[in-house]
């Protein structure tokens, strides 16, 4: 039988969705990074269970746990080989249940990430189709063809062509991912019940809601051919059969009306309209990151320029009231574990740390949807200044450190883009103190740890009222005790400058003013009028500045109104 597990109507009629989704809060852990308990460096799930107290007192709902299940983790963990065990080094079978109980005490829970576009190739079935069994060769994208022509000019996001060649069985394999993630083929129906009953699995065990890594990419095209546009994600992203295939998947592993979350590749937003209205039973809610490229010169993540904040502004107006309309609903994010921190990349870190680090959690934490607070960024953590590309872990940087050279780029200037784009910056260990391993283990930490360590950390933090983790605290709060946030409609408005990001909530006759200043510039925004009769709801500066009939925003600067 299956255990209890937190679920609401679908019924997108009666509000209850909105309401569910609306009040809650998801703070990402990535398991390698946030807690070590046996001083091997690298973090477990016995590591979690101690800091439980603290994301207790953070005041968040739900935890996503990257995969820790057994995995040769070449793309640390998100290539599984086997999806009902866990990776010896997080722990064991007997520490997950205990996690789930010990939160469970603590009214959070657990929601699992499900890599289900792909498996290790040293997955079982994975190892049986390499063996020829033809059961097995049909549960992945395999072609027939020759050793020297891949079946499309189709590139992997890791870099080189997304296709492998296998002599003993004179076919090739796609994959999107590394060479040792197979991207599995969904148009299986084996396929889709056995991924189906591990969804059921993890239910059985009390989990309450799940993540589904860049599930969009599931449905490949019937046919293969070759992109002379584009790396070829345009014929697989948000494919063929994408929609039947999740309503089968949830309908199968009963899941419907849970916390439940995709993350979308390169998508569009009617799209994440199907995936995440209640009426499709689909997803609650979805991952887009178009937000996330308003930095990509030319759409290149690895060509750096500013962040262009006036897009910025343009792309979460149109997601938000678009997505509003078609009655589905956002994640709201800045950060994973794939993404540099925020507040390197938006703010200024050597000069306005704090309010940088503040601003960017008023302008999602105020949005419509439900947050997601990445480990470490309700403490300000930075990216991880790295300085030799020895340091660096990620199979993705290190790809492109030596594509960047063969480009024409100088080793120093590939160390350069590495720096600001790689996924390491976000994977750093979690700094619990100002010890020398940050709290974080007793023994060598896997990857290395940022020297801000000694002044960014929890342990100063805590009890400091106000501190960003205080700060992230108040947010929380704020949209449990406000249904103007968690339930309100969204609508942008003018700011006057293109510097700075402006919002309204409003639900009935209540409303909500949300001002941002991407700049390190004080600005004037709207007449001071529009904030007539309004008191503050939250901000990072003592006060609220008018001059010449205007609210002014100081650098880096949020502030918020309720009437």
């Amino acid at each position: 039988m299956l255990r209890q597990t937190s679920q609401v109507s679908n019924d997108s009629t009666d509000g209850t969705h909105t309401k569910f989704l609306g009040t809650k809060v998801a703070y990402q852990i990535y398991v390698r990074s946030f807690n070590d308990s046996n001083g091997d460096g690298i973090g477990d799930l016995q590591g979690i269970i101690k800091r439980l107290d603290y994301l207790q007192n953070l005041g968040v709902d739900y935890l996503w746990l990257t995969p820790f299940f057994v995995s040769p983790q070449n793309d640390n963990g998100y290539d599984v080989a086997d999806y009902r065990n866990i990776e010896p080094l997080f722990g064991t079978m007997s520490d997950f249940e205990e996690l789930i109980a010990e939160s469970k005490k603590r009214d959070i829970k657990l929601m699992l990430d499900m890599v289900f576009n792909h498996t290790s190739t040293e997955h079982i079935w994975f190892q049986k189709a390499l063996a020829g069994d033809p059961k097995y060769i049909a549960y992945y994208k395999f072609v027939d063809g020759e050793p020297n022509t891949p079946p499309t000019n189709w590139k992997s996001k890791f870099g080189g062509s997304a296709w492998k060649w296998v002599p003993s069985l004179h076919k090739w394999y796609l994959h999107l991912f590394d060479v040792s993630q197979a991207d599995l083929n969904w148009d299986n129906p084996d396929v889709r019940r056995e991924l189906a009953d591990v969804v059921r699995f993890w239910r059985h065990k009390g989990v309450d809601g799940f993540r589904f890594d860049v599930i969009n990419l599931i449905s490949k095209p019937r046919n293969f051919e070759d992109d002379f546009e584009g790396d070829g994600r345009r014929f697989y992203t948000d494919g063929p059969h994408v929609h039947a295939y999740l309503q089968e998947l949830v309908k199968q592993s009963g899941i419907d009306g849970m916390m439940t979350v995709g993350e979308m590749s390169s998508t569009s937003i009617e799209n994440c309209i199907r995936y995440s209205n209640p009426v499709d039973h689909e997803l609650a809610m979805t991952f887009s990151f178009h937000h996330l490229k308003v930095d990509y010169l030319n759409g290149d993540k690895w060509a750096l320029k500013k962040p262009d904040i006036s897009k910025l502004q343009d792309l979460l107006k149109t997601w938000q009231e678009q997505i509003t309309a078609g009655n589905g609903w956002n994640a709201l994010f800045w950060s994973n574990h794939d993404q540099p921190r925020p507040n390197s990349r938006f703010g200024d870190t050597e000069n306005y740390w704090e309010k940088s680090s503040k601003l960017l959690a008023v302008t999602t934490h105020l949005l419509r949807g439900t947050p997601y607070i990445y480990q470490g960024e309700e403490l300000g953590m930075t990216n991880a200044g790295f300085c030799d590309i020895s340091q660096y872990r990620d199979v993705e940087s290190l790809n492109y450190y030596k594509i960047l050279q063969n480009q024409g780029y100088s080793a120093q200037e590939a160390l350069h883009i590495i720096a600001e784009r790689s996924r390491d910056n976000s994977r750093t260990p979690v700094q619990w103190d100002a010890s020398e391993t940050a709290g974080f283990t007793s023994g060598t930490p896997w990857i290395g740890i940022p020297a801000n360590h000694t002044t960014i950390n929890a342990a100063t933090e805590i009890n400091d009222s106000h501190s960003i983790f205080s700060f992230y605290r108040q947010l929380i709060t704020i949209r449990k005790m406000y249904p103007v946030i968690s339930e309100g409609d969204v609508h942008f408005i003018d700011s006057k400058n293109d510097k700075v990001i402006a919002y309204e909530r409003t639900l009935g006759t209540e409303k909500v003013l949300v001002f941002a200043n991407f700049s390190d510039q004080e600005v004037h925004t709207v007449p001071a009028s529009t904030i007539d009769g309004l008191q503050v709801l939250i901000g990072n500066y003592p006060q609220t500045s008018l001059s010449e009939g205007s609210l002014i925003l100081k650098p880096f600067e949020a502030r918020a109104f309720i009437s």
